[in-house]
Order: C-alpha cells, then structure tokens, then sequence
C-alpha cells in the first residue's frame, strides 16, 4: 500500500534535486562568465608599449605571472559570489551580490584607465576604490557565507600589492 507512493516520492526527489543541481551549476557557469569577462578590456585597450617604457621598481612582477594570479583569482571570485548566490539567491542576497558586481566593475574599469588613457593616477584612486568596495564585499559576504568570504581574501591581497604598485609606477613617471 505505501510503496508506489514512496517510489513516486522518490522519483519526484530524484527529478527535484537533478533539476537544482543543473541550475546550480548553470548559475556557477554564469558567474564565472562573468568574472572573467572583465578580462575582455584587454581586447579593446593596448597593453603594449606604453607600460615598457616606465619606469618601474625592482619588486615588479615579471609579465608572465599576471594571467595565471588573474585566473586563479576570477575562478575564486566566482565560486565565492556562487557561494552567497546560492544562499537564497538575489532576492536574499541582493546587497552582497550588488557589492560584488560593484567591486567587479571597479576592476573592469581600471585597465582602460591605467593602459588605456595612460593614467596611472587616475588608476591608482579608482584601484583605492576598488580595494574599498572589495573589502565591503568580503564584510558583506561574511555575514552570509565565511568560506565565500576567505575566497576573496588573496584578490584582496593582490589588489593590495597592485595599489601600491600602482601608486610606485605612478610616482616614479610623475
């Protein structure tokens, strides 16, 4: 007497949960879509030339490191914001996500500032704003999800060091 009704229950669960994990994991797609389409700047803005003509100090990473941190970096971001997405979406995480997406566009404009325009200066204040927003969000985050949080810690530490970077390359050009 109860077995067809547990076997349809069960099915309906099965059904229930492949359909949420194919959403998650859709959702993980898109913010990784996401996070590494700050990248396309570099299509659009000349990272040549320009940059191997200042002067810059002796703690300068080499050239070659920056798209495996920036990567590793994105892939973190993105797994952090799907983190908090995933603790009742948009509509119960709609300022922490907010706060990624603003933190995410500050790094998205600093490229066309810093190559783009030439402007170190004015890269440096958007990248302080950028750490400012990027902090915010890791608070934020906390309060929903610590491991999304502790996900952002090293892009927090390097866009640290690229402020200070910033700012060396700036005064030693000025």
């Amino acid at each position: 007497m109860f077995a067809p009704s547990m076997k349809h229950e069960h099915t309906t669960r099965h059904a229930y949960t492949e359909s949420a994990t194919k959403n998650t994991l859709l959702a993980l797609t898109g913010w990784l879509a996401l996070t590494f389409s700050a990248t396309l700047t570099g299509l659009v803005v000349d990272t040549s030339g320009w940059y191997e003509d200042l002067t810059k100090p002796a703690w300068n990473p080499p050239n070659w490191i920056f798209g495996p941190v920036w990567t590793a970096l994105y892939i973190l971001m993105a797994i952090a914001a799907w983190m908090v997405w995933k603790q009742g979406g948009w509509k119960q995480q709609r300022w922490p996500l907010t706060l990624f997406l603003i933190q995410w566009l500050l790094n998205l404009l600093w490229t066309p500032l810093f190559f783009g325009l030439q402007r170190p200066d004015l890269a440096f204040a958007e990248i302080i704003l950028l750490l400012a927003a990027l902090l915010a969000t890791i608070a934020t985050f906390w309060r929903v999800k610590r491991k999304a949080a502790i996900l952002l810690i090293p892009y927090a530490l390097w866009v640290s060091f690229a402020a200070l970077l910033n700012f060396t390359i700036w005064r030693l050009n000025a």
